[in-house]
């Protein structure tokens, strides 16, 4: 199983890691080699994390607990949004805003800002407005859709995180960590391990390799869900 495994992820590019200048000493435990001046990452290390990981998941699942799922990037944006629709989580995939855990009060305000926008139809006020202004309130409605969809049912800070990315979404880690709210993360060479409570050691760059860790995390958190 494990070999079956290995063999997805080396298919998927998960072992590549990033140019050797761009490195962080502090992954040194997860790879193995430098090739042609690319970090290789130990792919045992990443199924042992990953097991991990999803073990973690899995039972704050199989309690009800919340997980929010993070990715930005373009790579990452599809396949953090179906990874949360297919557990029924959380999920920022466009645009981290400063204070989304940490001034949770806020972004319930933009909520619902965001709620009533989608609604105006059946405000009193909507047969009074221009073209104009209806345009400008529809622009502030995908806007806030962009950045608010996947939260949208946050009422209260969530139990877990899976970043990907931890360094590109070192906003969301902090919040994190200032809440003491744990972190799954997958960490690609240049990235910092330590800064999370489950790094998972893979190439967060590409489409394929980000897909499979995460499919991995989903369908531990699925079969928690069903116990």
């Amino acid at each position: 199983m494990i070999n079956e495994l290995v063999k997805e992820m080396v298919e998927a590019g998960v072992h590549y890691g990033h140019q050797t200048k761009k490195w962080n000493p502090k992954m040194k435990p997860y790879l193995m080699k430098n090739k042609g001046g690319i970090y290789i990452i130990d792919l045992e290390k990443t199924v042992q994390c990953l097991d991990k990981a999803t073990d973690f998941l899995s039972g704050l699942s199989s309690r009800g607990k919340k997980i929010l799922f993070v990715g930005c990037k373009r790579q990452a944006q599809d396949a953090v949004r179906e990874a949360a629709e297919a557990t029924g989580q959380l999920y920022v995939n466009h645009r981290w805003l400063g204070g989304t855990m940490t001034n949770l009060a806020t972004i319930r305000k933009s909520v619902a800002r965001m709620k009533y926008l989608e609604d105006i139809e059946r405000a009193p006020e909507y047969k009074l407005m221009s073209k104009k202004e209806l345009s400008a309130l529809n622009r502030e409605k995908e806007k806030l859709r962009r950045n608010l969809h996947g939260v949208r049912n946050m009422e209260d800070k969530p139990d877990a995180l899976v970043v990907v990315d931890v360094a590109k979404e070192s906003i969301a880690v902090a919040e994190a960590k200032r809440l003491d709210i744990p972190v799954v993360g997958i960490v690609d060479t240049n990235g910092d391990p330590s800064k999370i409570k489950f790094p998972i050691p893979g190439n967060d760059d590409a489409m394929r390799s980000i897909r499979i860790l995460l499919q991995h995390l989903v369908d531990g958190i699925v079969g928690g869900a069903k116990k």
